[in-house]
């Protein structure tokens, strides 16, 4: 006899287990399937887990900024106790440098002032009272170490100062915020199942049956969510959706690095998230007064795309490793750089423009939280929240791709379109086709 479920999500990472959670309280029964022995134990466990607002969309802004309310009370939010411990919100806040000219910060900014997002404006003298071991050099644009003989040459001209989000910060432990909401979702009847893999999407007549596993069982259900992070691609070729979607997603191999911060300044206790555009990447403290130095994804930068999920090299290159750490210290001159390389290597889930898709297929019945592209770890309650109120509206009989679901935040009231995040919709070219944490 088949097992049933009214919703099979595909994943048990952050947003996979969020979304279970947020579909058990509407009264549905849940399971996750996921192919690891513990929720979180895929790309969720590598994720940086920052939490800052500065996207260059009204929407990707709005999102973000509902989710600072979620991470500032989890507990409340999940209304349980994991006996493993609860993740904690580290609220750092968060610097984004202000270059000459239009820039990424600008677009935010005017996000921040129209959706009244708290935030202040620092000089250069500002700056280097909260940040006395930054540089304010400009270094006009992102070179390779190992490429670029000037490298370390200075342009004479200098930032023009930064934005400071006092909401912002990271997630203590990103594998344990998934399990946190594994306990939550199994408090409202949800069930997980581990150490299992999707093998076939069963469908007839254009909808959606449920799946087949690799044991052989069959799972019956007349929703199937897709939340596979990077393997998300190989689901939706399982599915047969994918010549539907306008927007389609694939596997890219990334790299962060830790070093120890300057001697001197106790970079976990008064470090913030940064986000240096002038050197295309953003850096967190991290324990051990470490930092944690990621790629904002520069055209210099090879991009390696993996085909295979399952298999890709996850040891640190020292090629990489000298561009992210060397630019940090164009920044941070004082940085100690040690002679051992340091650091995760992960897979990002990536759209074709960087913005993930929360939607509808064409298959009726299967849904999809995918495209997360590494930034959005932030933003899984919010989409979880979104996702369950898509869910309800289309298994209602609202014709979403003709008549977008619009989702009203609980916290900040605001309303998200849920068309942005459509297959259907064209490469936006306001994204900044980047990451961020």
């Amino acid at each position: 006899m088949s097992r049933t479920a009214d919703a099979i999500i595909i994943g048990a990472g952050v947003i996979g287990s969020n979304i279970a959670f947020e579909l058990a309280k509407r009264g549905y029964k849940t399971l996750n399937i996921d192919k690891l022995p513990a929720s979180g134990y895929g790309s969720t466990s590598n994720s940086c887990a920052i939490v800052r607002a500065h996207y260059s969309t009204w929407d990707g802004v709005a999102m973000a900024y509902e989710g600072f309310f979620y991470w500032d009370n989890w507990e409340d939010y999940l209304g349980v106790k994991d006996e493993r411990g609860m993740a904690k919100y580290m609220k750092t806040g968060s610097c984004m440098f202000m270059l000459q000219g239009t820039d990424h910060s600008k677009k935010s900014l005017k996000y921040f002032k129209e959706i009244g997002i708290e935030h202040e404006l620092w000089d250069l003298d500002t700056l280097k009272q909260r940040m006395p071991i930054y540089t304010h050099d400009q270094y006009g644009g992102t070179t390779r170490p190992d490429e670029d003989e000037h490298f370390f040459d200075k342009t004479g001209e200098k930032i023009e100062g930064a934005v400071y989000t006092p909401g912002s910060g990271y997630v203590s432990d990103p594998q344990l915020a998934s399990h946190n909401l594994q306990v939550a979702a199994e408090a409202q009847g949800g069930a997980f199942l581990f150490n299992t893999e999707t093998t076939a999407i069963r469908q007839e007549n254009e909808h959606v049956l449920g799946v087949t596993l690799s044991t052989g069982e069959q799972v019956d259900a007349s929703i199937v969510i897709n939340v596979a992070g990077p393997h998300s691609f190989v689901i939706n070729r399982m599915a047969g959706v994918e010549d539907d979607m306008n927007i389609k997603t694939k596997a890219l191999r990334h790299e962060v690095h830790h070093v120890p911060a300057p001697k001197g300044f106790n970079f976990e206790q008064d470090g913030m998230h940064t986000s240096d555009g002038d050197n295309a990447i953003y850096f967190r403290p991290e324990t051990g007064n470490t930092i944690l130095i990621g790629s904002e994804d520069p055209a210099c930068d090879p991009k390696e795309w993996i085909d295979n999920p399952d298999h890709f090299n996850n040891q640190i290159t020292e090629s990489q490793w000298k561009a992210q750490v060397y630019r940090c210290a164009r920044r941070i001159p004082d940085l100690e750089i040690p002679s051992r390389t340091r650091g995760v290597v992960d897979l990002y889930d990536v759209s074709d423009d960087w913005i993930p898709l929360y939607d509808k297929s064409c298959l009726k019945g299967y849904y999809m939280a995918i495209g997360s592209s590494g930034n959005q770890f932030k933003n899984a309650s919010v989409a979880a929240h979104c996702m369950a109120e898509l869910i309800v509206a289309c298994e209602g009989g609202q014709e979403h791709d003709k008549d977008p679901v619009q989702v009203k935040t609980v916290h900040t009231g605001l309303t998200l379109n849920m068309g942005f995040y459509s297959r259907k919709r064209e490469i936006n070219p306001n994204s900044s086709f980047s990451v961020n944490g």
